[in-house]
């Protein structure tokens, strides 16, 4: 089998823990994963109020030129902006794009422009804002059955000590994509139907608006990559050796 290079990157509030069950099921089978945290989350101590959007896609960007060869960039959640401006700065070293139950953004949009249409999401009213630091949190009584309602109980009570501050400047970024370089990157996109944060709807919206090469479907919550991990770590490996038609 073909030997695959994944760098994936956790959604809102969370760190690398999100892939401490699909990260051995891909190294098993010989790919090379870098499961990273984004700056000012999980061990990274970059303090919160000075992470930035382009910062952050920065840093990115630098993980990519240290990597030889071609990536394969893998977003969750919010974090879908970052892999898609990733792969306006780097087209030539991304090989794939998958967002999994992610925001897929047009140019010159935003994605709390997104969010703030996605009415139906369980984690309205839970998000706390910290105007000193200008990130936010979650609260607690909504991780179980806004996040990992198919999960196991144990990772909700992971959750309570590892999710952290998130910062406010990256959703209202806009991004600046091209056709000629972000678009030139094969996209898919793994929906959840059962997902209670960023629902079915508007996850449907945003890879009608982007078209994708192909929409995969999990019946699951937010958080497939801890109730169903060999499922999805299966989907990004069939993603990764399907071959892209030229031109």
């Amino acid at each position: 089998m073909e030997k695959k290079t994944f760098i994936l990157i956790h959604g809102s509030w969370h760190s690398a823990w999100n892939w401490h069950k699909v990260t051995p099921l891909l190294e098993s089978e010989g790919h090379v994963v870098h499961a990273i945290d984004l700056p000012g989350m999980g061990r990274d101590k970059t303090p919160i109020e000075e992470v930035k959007f382009e910062r952050t896609v920065q840093k990115l960007c630098d993980l990519i030129d240290g990597i030889e060869g071609k990536v394969i960039l893998v977003g969750h959640s919010k974090n879908g902006i970052m892999i898609s401006q990733a792969a306006e700065y780097r087209p030539d070293k991304i090989e794939k794009l998958i967002y999994l139950a992610a925001y897929l953004i047009p140019d010159g949009k935003t994605q709390k422009e997104y969010s703030v249409q996605d009415t139906e999401g369980w984690l309205k009213g839970y998000v706390d804002i910290h105007e000193d630091t200008k990130s936010h949190t979650l609260k607690t009584e909504i991780f179980k059955e806004g996040l990992y309602h198919d999960c196991d109980d144990d990772i909700t009570e992971m959750a309570n000590v590892i999710l952290s501050n998130e910062p406010i400047e990256s959703g209202n970024a806009t991004l600046k994509l091209s056709k000629e370089s972000f678009g030139s990157v094969p996209r898919f996109y793994i929906e959840c139907s059962e997902d209670r944060a960023v629902t079915p709807f508007i996850q449907h919206k945003m890879y009608t608006e982007t078209p994708c090469s192909k929409v995969y479907s999990m019946e699951t919550s937010h958080s497939p990559f801890f109730s169903e991990p060999r499922e999805l770590a299966d989907i990004f490996i069939e993603i990764a050796l399907k071959s892209e038609p030229k031109g």
